[in-house]
């Protein structure tokens, strides 16, 4: 009988769903896009129930007549995103909070202020920032009515969205996260692998809220039977980044990739000690397969494939994203122009909250395709940054960088990445690899593969890119990408700092309040 394996892909702006076969071909996918919820500026939201909703009806339509053949169910997901609900009812008690959401720069500028954030960088490997899912939790306890009283009582479960698939996935019988997203909380001590005391005490959060965390390959539990027609083992749960990681058979110390998808994540394997990560970086768990754990040191960007569906959807200078790619290879330069999509702040290597979206250079001669040209640099031009600063923290150059996620396939993106880099760029045959990483968990861990040197056998490439640009138009570039930056930085802290609660929180009927 042939063996099946279902990765449930759930990310920023949609959730999918992607069927494996034993030879590691996506037999069937689908993918619905869900609402993305502005309430303020720099606040993002999701609807909980419409993520549970789009993530399941994209499950059974992809599994369709094979579902008498599932053998495991992988899970990998949008991290840091934060979700509180009542045990009892499943009920959220707010919206999901979003990791690109800013509201908590206060909380986060509270724990700055007491000498915490030297404590936060060297128990928890990340830098302070409204990113993270601490913070995010204290902003509910606070503003949702009785939120706080009911969740000292054990009334409320806290997490990330695969803990909340979990939940749903198995009928509320598994409260539970993996290491690789409970590394992403800003409450998680990566070097003991527990839950952090005192930043619990700091955020004022109850431990009774928090999930079981396991290794990413321990069996979670089972699907209700009604989901799939029987109940089938989830065997597989690991954070979108660290499973492109996976996906991309990165298992070896120095394996770099960056994935282009809402945000660009960049990831470096640094092995099974966590390394101290400078220049603006993040130390994270990559994975604990069978209790051991693999680290690694990570550059996030907020905003990557996500400016060019503001394009589409807020200036409609586009009609669909992959319009960008022809319109950026038959303009020659950006005319001058450079975008800094700092939307929802900068992440690394910068760590600025209150950062916002600047377009400079505008001339009577800006075109269209200026603007355009320049948003795809801008992508490329912020996972520089993120290179740079792990060349500058481990003194070791890349060589090479393997590269996926959907905007991957843009071959003007991958060739100017390659340009300002200066490096060779690999794209995989199979660009799905965050689905594949989780996959890939649930496979080893029910036997439909027998351990990663056969998951590496399958990787393939597609394509390779090879830097065409002169070192003197690099250098240049650069210079200008950097002076733009230092202009938009900072723009929005006393908007922000003046507001560090709303005057009436939406839950209950206006949970799905739009702007």
């Amino acid at each position: 009988m042939n063996r099946f394996v279902l990765s449930l892909d759930q990310g920023t702006t949609s959730s999918r769903a992607v069927l494996f076969d034993q030879n590691c071909r996506a037999v069937r996918a689908a993918k619905l896009e869900f609402t993305q919820i502005f309430p303020r500026s720099g606040w993002v939201e999701h609807d909980p129930h419409e993520i549970w909703e789009t993530q399941f009806r994209a499950a059974k339509k992809t599994v369709g007549r094979y579902a008498h053949e599932l053998t495991a169910v992988g899970v990998t997901n949008q991290r840091e995103t934060t979700i509180v609900w009542n045990r009892r009812t499943g009920r959220p008690v707010y919206n999901a909070i979003v990791w690109q959401c800013r509201r908590t720069a206060p909380i986060v500028q509270e724990l700055i202020s007491r000498g915490l954030s030297a404590y936060i960088k060297r128990q928890t490997g990340l830098i302070p920032d409204a990113y993270f899912s601490g913070p995010k939790i204290a902003w509910i306890l606070r503003n949702v009515p009785k939120a706080r009283a009911r969740a000292k009582k054990g009334d409320l479960a806290f997490g990330t969205v695969d803990t909340y698939l979990l939940w749903k996935l198995t009928g509320g019988r598994v409260h539970a996260t993996d290491y690789s997203n409970a590394s992403r909380t800003m409450l998680f001590d990566i070097h003991r692998r527990g839950w952090d005391r005192r930043m619990l005490d700091v955020l004022e959060i109850p431990e009774c809220m928090l999930p079981e965390v396991k290794s990413s390959n321990e069996l979670f539990g089972f699907t209700e039977k009604s989901l799939f027609g029987r109940e089938v083992p989830i065997c597989g749960v690991l954070g979108d980044q660290q499973a492109a990681l996976f996906g991309q058979a990165g298992f070896n110390k120095g394996s770099v990739k960056n994935t282009y998808g809402t945000g660009c994540f960049m990831l470096s394997n640094v092995g099974e000690h966590p390394a101290l990560a400078r220049s603006g970086l993040l130390s994270t768990i990559a994975w604990v397969i069978d209790k051991k754990p693999t680290y690694a040191v990570e550059g996030s960007v907020f905003i990557g494939g996500a400016i060019v569906q503001w394009l589409r959807d807020k200036l409609s200078i586009i009609n669909e994203s992959s319009d960008t790619e022809s319109v950026a290879l038959r303009t020659p330069n950006n005319g001058g122009v450079y975008f800094v999509p700092a939307l929802t702040g900068l992440g690394a290597p910068y760590w600025d909250m209150y950062a916002r979206g600047m377009i400079i250079g505008i001339t009577r001669d800006t075109t269209r395709e200026h603007l355009i040209r320049a948003a795809l640099e801008a992508i490329c031009m912020q996972s520089a940054d993120v290179i740079e600063a792990m060349t500058e923290s481990s003194g070791v150059r890349v060589k090479s960088l393997a590269v996926d996620g959907v905007a991957s396939v843009n071959n003007f993106l991958m060739q100017f990445q390659s340009d300002v880099l200066g490096i060779r760029v690999e794209r995989p045959t199979i660009l799905e690899t965050t689905a594949l990483g989780a996959a890939f968990l649930a496979g080893l861990s029910s036997g439909v593969w027998t351990d990663m040197k056969e998951i590496s056998l399958v990787r393939r490439i597609s394509r390779v890119f090879n830097p065409r640009m002169t070192k003197a138009t690099r250098l240049e570039l650069r210079l200008e990408w950097k002076r733009a930056v230092s202009r938009a930085r900072g723009w929005a802290k006393p908007k922000i700092a003046s507001s560090s609660h709303i005057e009436t929180p939406a839950f209950g009927p206006k949970l799905n309040s739009r702007r």
